[in-house]
């Protein structure tokens, strides 16, 4: 199953992809589908009848409380799997997918995923690949927010979006308002943390984005024990 599914290691954001072959395999013959940022692939507790494929973009996974609180469970860019949990159970979405940039997406129905799992067998091996990598990553974060400051995780938050939407001049294009929905914090206590860290020349910030500076500060601070 190692050679079907891609991932990161524990404790990191989750990158679930299958491999190319499989990819492949799975959405033979879909047509892609350019959708503009902003747009909503799915929300929360909607009928789910499709799994789809990032060929190019960043997509947000968010859950929302009741009174609409939100809590950005996950982060998905190219190659990366997303609503495979519905489309293979047949439940309710348990989270809204937004586009955050310009994507570029392909999909199947939830009949043609399993008439395409039965033709490919090694389809079976991987998708159960990619719900062991999804538990694990929600295992770790649980973790995370039950024993870890919010120093130690919003550090371990800002090298994961290093990878993943870092410009090419080393920009990180997020709000702070946003950080915070992406740890379950308050914005108060984000914006003191960054404080510090800038005034200590870990961080450079700018309206609506910050760049790293001392990456090996923060993975220090990411691996840091609990007090």
């Amino acid at each position: 199953m190692a050679s079907e599914v891609m991932d990161r290691t524990a404790g990191e954001q989750q990158q679930v992809r299958l491999e190319e072959p499989l990819f492949k395999v799975l959405f033979d013959g879909c047509p892609q589908e350019r959708v503009a940022a902003g747009h909503h692939l799915f929300m929360q507790d909607d009928e789910a009848d499709r799994v789809y494929g990032v060929i190019d973009g960043t997509i947000e996974i968010a859950i929302y409380s009741e009174g609409g609180r939100k809590l950005v469970a996950n982060i998905e860019t190219e190659k990366s799997l997303i609503g495979e949990i519905g489309a293979l159970d047949g439940g309710l979405r348990t989270a809204t997918a937004t586009c955050l940039t310009d994507a570029t997406l392909v999909s199947v129905s939830r009949r043609q995923l399993f008439d395409r799992i039965e033709a490919h067998p090694r389809l079976a091996s991987a998708m159960i690949g990619v719900l062991c990598a999804r538990l694990r990553w929600v295992s770790a974060e649980l973790g995370d927010q039950a024993l870890l400051k919010i120093e130690a995780r919003l550090a371990k938050r800002l090298l994961l979006l290093c990878k993943l939407i870092q410009d090419d001049t080393g920009w990180i294009g997020i709000s702070q308002s946003e950080l915070a929905e992406f740890l379950g914090a308050t914005r108060e206590s984000v914006n003191k943390t960054l404080t510090d860290w800038r005034r200590l020349g870990v961080i450079e910030i700018r309206r609506g984005g910050l760049k790293v500076l001392n990456q090996a500060a923060l993975e220090k601070l990411g691996s840091a024990p609990d007090a």
